[in-house]
C-alpha cells in the first residue's frame, strides 16, 4: 500500500504567538502548497490559535503537544480534545518521551488519551521508543511491543486510517546522535508486524510509521528511503523553516 509521507514538526516549548507568524509564514511560502507530501506544524497551545488562521489558506496541518484524556472538568492546566477541534487542530503528539520521563506518563494514561483523540476526530501521534540503557541491555523490541500494545489497548479498527506512530529512541532525541538507517527500519518493520497482529495485515499497511530521533536534512533522504519509514516527527530542526522545509523536500524527492 501506498502512504503519504507524514513530516510533522514538534516545536516543544519554543516560539511565542508572535514570533511563530514569522516561522509559519516562511513555511507556507516554501511547502505550503504542495500535496505529495503532508507537512504538520505542533505549537504550544499559546501559539495554536494564531497558527490556526496562518495555516488555514495552505497545505499546511496543525498539531498540538498534548491534550488531557478528559472532556472537560476541574483540571486546571488541562487542554481537552474539544478545545483543539476548535481551533481546527487535525493532529495532536501523545506519550512523546519527554512527557513519559519529566511528567510521569505511563502507557495507560497516553492510552487514555489516545482513546480520547480518535473519539474527537483527532488523529494521534503516538510515541514509542527505547533509553539508551533498553537499547544496549537488548530491549528494545521487548519496550516497543509493551507500549504498542498497551498504549493502543481497545483501539478502534474502524480508526486505525487516523492512526500513525512515531518511532523515537529516546537517546537519539536532542542529542545529535541518529539511528542508522538499517537501525530505525529494524524497529519500523517490527511495528509493522505487531500492528498487523493486532489489526490485521491491510490496517497495519496503510498505518504511517514516522522516524523521530533527530532527523534532519543531512540524514533524511536515507532515512525516508526505508521501507517502513513513512516520515519524521522533527524536533530542533522544525525550529528553522529552510532546515523543515529541506525534508520536507527530501520526502517528496526535490
Amino acid at each position: 500500500m501506498s502512504r503519504k509521507y507524514l513530516i510533522a514538526g514538534n516545536w516543544k516549548m519554543n516560539m511565542s504567538a508572535s514570533e511563530s507568524v514569522d516561522l509559519i509564514s516562511e513555511i507556507n511560502s516554501l511547502v505550503g502548497q504542495q500535496i505529495h507530501t503532508q507537512v504538520c506544524i505542533c505549537p504550544p497551545f499559546t501559539s495554536l490559535q494564531k497558527s490556526s488562521s496562518l495555516v488555514e489558506q495552505s497545505e499546511v496541518h496543525l498539531g498540538a503537544q498534548n491534550m488531557s484524556s478528559e472532556p472537560s472538568g476541574a483540571f486546571t492546566g488541562e487542554i481537552s480534545a474539544g478545545m483543539l477541534r476548535d481551533l481546527y487542530v487535525t493532529f495532536v503528539i501523545l506519550g512523546h518521551s519527554e512527557r513519559r520521563e519529566y511528567f510521569g506518563e505511563s502507557n495507560q494514561s497516553i492510552n487514555r488519551k489516545v482513546l480520547a483523540a480518535v473519539e474527537n476526530n483527532l488523529k494521534p501521534i503516538y510515541c514509542i521508543g527505547e533509553t539508551l540503557e533498553e537499547r544496549e541491555s537488548d530491549q528494545t523490541l521487548a519496550v516497543i511491543k509493551t507500549q504498542i500494545y498497551e498504549g493502543l489497548a481497545n483501539y478502534p479498527l474502524s480508526e486505525v486510517d487516523n492512526l500513525v506512530l512515531a518511532y523515537e529512541p529516546v537517546w537519539a532525541i536532542g542529542t545529535g546522535k541518529t539511528a542508522t538507517n538499517e537501525m530505525a527500519q529494524e524497529v519500523h518493520a517490527y511495528v509493522r508486524k505487531l500492528l498487523t497482529d493486532i489489526f490485521g495485515d491491510t490496517a497495519a499497511s496503510g498505518v504511517r510509521i514516522l522516524y523521530g530521533g533527530s532527523m534532519k536534512p543531512e540524514n533524511a533522504k536515507g532515512l525516508l528511503a526505508q521501507p517502513d519509514v513513512d516520515g519524521g516527527l522533527i524536533g530542533g530542526a522544525s525550529l528553522n523553516a529552510r532546515s523543515f522545509c529541506s525534508i520536507v523536500e527530501a520526502a517528496t524527492g526535490d
